[in-house]
């Protein structure tokens, strides 16, 4: 026990046989007073006692706090609200008090007839019991113990019920010695200590020190002064009296009883049956109540009922927890101590406001705890009638976190509004608010100013996003990139143009990257940039580069004609005079050469001289522009792989179409370079042993394909500084507007594939 409490006043009743006044001198006596003197002794404390004539005036002296504790009380509704309870430290039962004559077997009361009646004090908890769990027995209401035995005396009842501390003191008097304990109805009376409700903790240590006091020592108690002598039945002549008439009774009702018995046994087993399940429900129901209490004492919510003048009524462990009070400390407190801007007006604005819609309030506000600190909490009011009594129930939730959350979230919403606007381009968010509807501009950066004349509050609220601003020459653009990547739930990828305010449009690069949640929807975070200047370099060296390939086209086009216009003069006029020369040789050949045969052979090596000039001028006429091309490309293509495999030795396997095709000059002339440069490389890289040649084609497109089984390479990874022949072959064909394939890895071989777009016919001539 504390040592600050010490010194105990002890308040009681006067009822005997728990406390009286002794005989014997002015102290009290009875089996209180010796409980509470072995307590004592147990524990080092000193008693001084009250006494009171009733229940209510003890109750009231510990409201004003004249009592500390109080022995022998029972836990009921009405003692909770003034006591703490410990243990029970006493059971005292009520008995079944009959006639001797008529107790020679144990009697029951699930077994007494309907007609027979029991004398029971009506104040007392053995008459609540007996309506409750027998309700169809005959009650005969007394106004004491005492009364209800005189009724079974004066034969008005047939028995009584009478705890066992009343009988000690009744069976004590002559006039009830024919009287005796017939049976015990399964009630107890439950004496424990009650304390203060100030000392909350008090119970605790009171069962402990219960629990550690002598058990022969209290039954000494219980016998002294609550356990009844029961006078022997063999100490009256009445007994044999009756023993004589019950006997002869009995032989007489034995068929009759067995009969009835045998009745009132289904009867019985039905009511027993019912009593049971009656008392599991009523067990179910307690634990049902106290789990309920627990949960509501140990719930993450904070409750308080406050009255009409705003003090705190009831309030659980957690909201006592939660505002760093001890456990009771908040009652009776005013909610100003915990809001200080609650003053009474507010206070009672809001009380007949809720008390008369019966609506529910919430709001976010800080609570003071005890040590001074704030608390943000979230409240929900309401209210409730219990009984007579009106309370506003206050409900607390502790959102720290929250609070803190949101600053974090302020804060990371400073963080980025400050990237976005120092981002050298707009940032912007597009989200879907639910699953299925359209996406909307969720954010837009400050950059929007400088990019479209507009504010971003202005952008945010297009409903059409982007699509308002952009130019209506990129609009096709602009809705296939969108839909893709809506519909697809793709990162999405755009450049165009956009409209600024003043008119004159911006050339962008906008890219969104998209993020799936569980719940359906859809984010793009994205940035917008503003890529005009760019596009302009961009433009401006396309159009470069087309003017340097119509350069290129027109060079080679001038550069081919001169071939062809020099291949032209040095056949005619080469092949011209070389004939005239051949001619003049044989004139002089006829006319001299038998005169000196030295001449004779001087004329013959000048013959074979202009022979060879002859085959110079016609490799030369041919390499500048072959006269077999003259005849078709499919001509040209046999006599080039002719030439090229008796100059290399490496076989060369030409597919063309019977008829001749019809291409202008320029396709013609391009193709036949394409085949004389893949044939060129073939010879210095492939290391081939075979070349297949393939010309075909259809209604509007041309084909020619160069393979060979050499060593092979790969082409992405071709130096830029060794491959002008393949540079060669992309611009010829380029020039002609058709593409170029090549099909090509180390060790197998490689296919070149040319395909031109023209209008050809294959005619027979």
């Amino acid at each position: 026990m504390p040592a600050a409490r010490r010194d105990w006043r002890v308040g009681a009743v006067l009822q005997a046989p728990y406390l009286q006044q002794s005989a014997h001198g002015p102290w009290l006596e009875g089996a209180d007073v010796e409980f509470m003197n072995l307590l004592a002794s147990q524990n080092g404390l000193h008693l001084s006692w009250r006494v009171y004539p009733n229940q209510n005036a003890l109750d009231a002296a510990v409201e004003r706090d004249e009592v500390d504790v109080a022995p022998g009380m029972q836990q009921t509704p009405a003692t909770l609200r003034h006591w703490l309870f410990s243990l029970p430290y006493l059971r005292v039962p009520h008995k079944l008090v009959g006639f001797r004559a008529e107790s020679a077997d144990v009697v029951e009361l699930d077994r007494l007839a309907l007609n027979e009646r029991l004398a029971i004090d009506q104040s007392s908890d053995a008459w609540q019991f007996v309506e409750r769990n027998y309700p169809e027995l005959t009650r005969l209401p007394a106004r004491s113990d005492r009364q209800a035995v005189q009724a079974v005396e004066q034969q008005r009842a047939q028995y009584a019920i009478v705890d066992e501390a009343q009988l000690a003191l009744l069976f004590k008097e002559p006039a009830f010695s024919n009287l005796a304990v017939v049976g015990d109805i399964g009630d107890t009376r439950l004496l424990r200590l009650a304390v203060r409700k100030d000392w909350p903790e008090l119970p605790a240590l009171l069962d402990q020190a219960l629990s550690q006091l002598p058990p022969e020592r209290l039954e000494k108690i219980r016998a002294t002064w609550l356990r009844p002598n029961y006078p022997r039945l063999l100490d009256t002549i009445v007994f044999w009296q009756r023993l004589t008439l019950a006997l002869t009774i009995a032989a007489l009702l034995a068929l009759g009883l067995w009969r009835r018995q045998r009745r009132a046994r289904r009867h019985a087993e039905a009511r027993l049956l019912s009593a049971w399940q009656e008392l599991e429900t009523r067990n179910a129901t307690e634990a049902e109540l106290r789990l309920s209490q627990f949960s509501i004492d140990n719930s993450t919510v904070g409750i308080l009922w406050v009255s009409w003048d705003s003090r705190i009524r009831y309030a659980n462990r957690t909201a006592e927890r939660m505002l760093g009070y001890a456990q009771g400390a908040l009652l009776a407190r005013r909610l100003a101590e915990l809001e200080p801007l609650l003053d009474s007006h507010t206070w009672l604005d809001a009380w007949n406001r809720l008390r008369t819609n019966h609506e529910i309030q919430s709001f976010e506000t800080q609570c003071r705890r005890l040590d001074g600190q704030p608390l943000a909490v979230s409240v929900t009011l309401s209210f409730l009638q219990f009984g007579r009594a009106e309370y506003l129930v206050v409900y607390l939730n502790d959102i720290t976190e929250r609070y803190m959350a949101r600053a974090a979230l302020a804060e990371s919403e400073a963080r980025y509004k400050s990237m976005a606007a120092n981002v050298p381009g707009m940032v912007f968010r597009l989200e879907t608010p639910q699953a299925g509807e359209p996406p909307r501009l969720a954010f837009v950066g400050a950059a929007s100013q400088h990019l479209l004349g507009y504010p971003a509050q202005t952008v945010q609220g297009w409903s059409q996003g982007w699509r308002q601003a952009v130019d209506e020459a990129d609009l096709p653009g602009y809705l296939a990139a969108w839909h893709q990547a809506v519909d697809e739930a793709r990162d999405w990828r755009w450049q165009g143009r956009l409209r600024h305010r003043d008119g004159h449009s911006n050339w962008v690069d906008l890219r969104a990257s998209v993020r799936r949640f569980d719940d359906g929807r859809r984010v793009w975070d994205g940035i917008v940039w503003d890529i005009s200047q760019n596009k302009h370099h961009e433009l401006q060296l396309a159009e470069s580069r087309s003017q340097l390939r119509s350069l290129a086209a027109h060079l080679e086009s001038v550069r081919e004609e001169e071939k062809a216009r020099i291949a032209r003069e040095v056949h005619d006029e080469l092949g011209q005079i070389l004939t005239v020369l051949r001619l003049e040789t044989s004139m002089c050949e006829l006319g001299f050469a038998h005169l000196d045969t030295k001449l004779a052979e001087r004329l013959g090596n000048m013959k074979k001289l202009i022979e060879s000039t002859f085959q110079i001028v016609r490799d030369v006429a041919s390499a500048l522009r072959p006269p077999v091309l003259d005849a078709g490309l499919g001509s040209a293509i046999e006599w080039q792989a002719r030439r090229f495999e008796s100059r290399t030795g490496i076989a060369c396997l030409v597919s063309v179409p019977d008829t001749p095709l019809h291409l202008d000059d320029t396709q013609a002339i391009g193709l036949f370079r394409i085949l004389q440069e893949a044939l060129t490389n073939v010879l210095r890289h492939a290391e081939a042993a075979t070349v297949s040649i393939g010309l075909s084609a259809e209604a509007r497109r041309v084909s020619l394909s160069i393979a060979d089984d050499g060593k092979g390479f790969q082409p992405e990874r071709q130096p830029a500084g060794r491959s002008f022949g393949l540079v060669g072959m992309r611009e010829r064909v380029w020039l002609l507007g058709g593409e170029l394939q090549i099909d090509s890895q180390p060790g197998q071989g490689t296919t070149l594939l040319v395909r031109l777009p023209v209008d050809c016919r294959e005619e027979i001539q």
